[in-house]
């Protein structure tokens, strides 16, 4: 076998295998590319017929399978040149990465072993320097030269997954495919040489549920309907392998936590169709009547809810509030057990906001029925008013009759156990008297009005088998008028009259007050008596209370008069 060397057609390198009983041989698949026969030694010997000198040996690596642990040393490659003639004189020397410790060579035979066992994943390749000298002059032979010795690949290492532990989540009901992560896994072996590192991904737990892209190790959905309500975490455990997955190959695996995340695709549930609640008709408004629940299997604003009264009258009367699954049922306005004793009505709980992808499950609302009893109450008396407005008139008698209250006990609707009193404090010169069984109110005094126009009094209504239950109101008694007061002048006049005042003229103007009521019982007639010496020489106008004078017999000025 001939090949060219140096590029120069007209030098060549002779290949002859020769054998070499001395050393172990690697099998032909440790060198590769043809350089030797299986069971044989490998030997370059230089043909050269030209004048000129030129190189005898040329060639461009050896290969050594990794891991190798036959028997040692191995001979992997032998160095010879046409300048050995065979007599000794001829010294192969070996130089480079790990020559002693790794590779070395016979000096003589120019033969190169591997001393220990090699991995190509700690170093794929050594570069050497191989020379030949004369051992007597020490002189080179050939030029130095080098070569590579190439560590070869063997399936030595199992995928490894990287970024591991893997965990991910995915709606719950997602479509088949959907995507969910993808997983990387390496191989420290060769990727350019066979399938060492050729690697291909599968699902070995979990495959009902999932599928992997053998190629791009995708993660993706198998079916459509995973419910969360039923199973919310996968462990999934997944496989690469290489040599493409081919018997043989090395296998690595990871586990995929897959947790579903929720969707809303359940609807609401009262936990029970009908709800039973007593409330005291005495209760007061913002009481709570009760509470009621609901169920919603999703999470979160999935299972966020709304409750709704739907029966109108009950709305004002009830109301109910909640976004959980708890909702407070409150009293909005008073109660009247003898007006109502019961209230039924219609609740309702839905979910605010609906995944349309979901509506074939049906309405996602529900509704159930509350009954409301209204407790009767042992309840304090009612005036059949709010406020009593009575008269007397002033100058009545002792037990003048004023008006009546009355009061109910608002339980059995009757009055027969009602007792009435007046607060003493709302009338502290006790000048009325309530009739304890009819509520009648008399005076005890006369009344003046002129002293005191309005009185307003307190009255009591306390149960008569429950002094506890009291109801109190207010009476405003108005004394009416009665004219029992003369007209006075507003003071005392004095005047005086010249004797030079003609009939006619206007001496004073005198005016009058009556204490009694404005009306008719108030009109004020003046008049000068008879037997008043004034009388001869003055008269008034009963209409505005002016003095004249009609006697001109005065002719002085007379010092002023008191006047009556």
């Amino acid at each position: 076998m001939e090949a060219e060397a140096n590029g120069d057609p007209n030098h060549h390198v002779k290949l002859q295998t020769v054998s070499h009983p001395e050393s172990r041989v690697l099998p032909e698949s440790i060198f590769g590319r043809g350089l030797v026969s299986r069971g044989a030694g490998l030997t370059l010997i230089g043909v050269g017929p030209h004048s000129r000198r030129k190189r005898s040996w040329q060639w461009n690596q050896f290969f050594v399978i990794e891991e190798y642990r036959g028997p040692e040393p191995v001979l992997i490659g032998r160095l010879h040149t046409d300048m050995d003639r065979g007599d000794g004189r001829t010294k192969y020397i070996l130089e480079g990465e790990g020559v002693g410790s790794v590779f070395v060579i016979d000096g003589n035979t120019g033969n190169i072993h591997v001393t220990k066992s090699l991995d190509r994943e700690e170093k794929d390749q050594y570069r050497l320097i191989a020379t030949v000298t004369d051992r007597q002059t020490g002189h080179a032979l050939e030029p130095s030269s080098m070569f590579i010795i190439r560590v070869q690949d063997i399936n030595d290492n199992p995928p490894v997954f990287q970024n591991e532990p893997y965990s991910t989540t995915v709606p719950e009901m997602a479509n088949i495919g959907t995507s969910i992560i993808q997983v990387t896994a390496t191989d420290a072996d060769d990727p350019t040489y066979g399938n060492s590192a050729r690697l291909v991904y599968a699902v070995t737990q979990g495959q009902q549920y999932f599928s992997v892209d053998p190629q791009t190790g995708v993660l993706r959905t198998a079916v459509t309907d995973m419910d969360r309500e039923s199973q919310d975490t996968y462990l999934v455990v997944l496989e690469a392998k290489d040599m493409g997955g081919h018997l043989g190959g090395m296998s690595g695996t990871t586990t995929v936590t897959v947790r579903l995340s929720d969707v809303n695709d359940n609807p609401p549930h009262f936990r029970k169709s009908a709800w039973s609640f007593s409330i005291s008709e005495l209760a007061a408004p913002g009481v709570e009547v009760g509470r009621l629940s609901a169920t919603d299997a999703d999470l979160g604003e999935n299972a966020m809810l709304e409750y709704t009264i739907l029966d109108g009258e009950e709305g004002d009367t009830f109301n109910i509030t909640g976004r959980d699954q708890e909702a407070v049922i409150v009293l909005n306005k008073l109660l009247d057990y003898e007006r109502c004793g019961s209230y039924s009505f219609s609740v309702e709980v839905m979910n605010p906001v609906v995944d349309a992808r979901f509506l074939r499950k049906g309405p996602f609302k529900d509704r159930a029925t509350v009954r409301v009893m209204v407790l009767n109450a042992d309840e304090p008396p009612r005036f059949s008013r709010s406020r009593y407005r009575l008269d007397v008139p002033e100058n009545c008698p002792p037990v003048c009759s004023v008006g009546r209250v009355s009061a109910v006990d608002p339980d059995t609707g009757q009055s027969s156990n009602i007792r009435y009193s007046i607060d003493p404090q709302s009338d502290p010169e006790a000048l009325f008297r309530i009739a304890s069984d009819s509520g009648l109110i008399t005076t005890v005094m006369e009344l003046d009005r002129e002293r005191e126009q309005w009185h307003n009094i307190t009255v009591i209504a306390t149960q008569r088998d429950n002094p506890n239950l009291v109801t109190r109101v207010v009476v405003a008694i108005e004394t009416l008028d009665q004219n029992d007061n003369a007209p006075e002048l507003d003071r005392q006049y004095t005047t005086s009259v010249c004797d030079s005042s003609t009939p006619g003229q206007v001496v004073q103007v005198l005016r009058a007050v009556d204490r009694d009521q404005e009306g008719q019982d108030a009109t004020v007639h003046f008049s000068i008596p008879p037997e008043s010496s004034s009388a001869l020489n003055l008269t008034i106008r009963e209409s505005g209370g002016a003095l004249e004078q009609y006697s001109t017999s005065m002719s002085n000025c007379h010092p002023p008069q008191p006047s009556a």
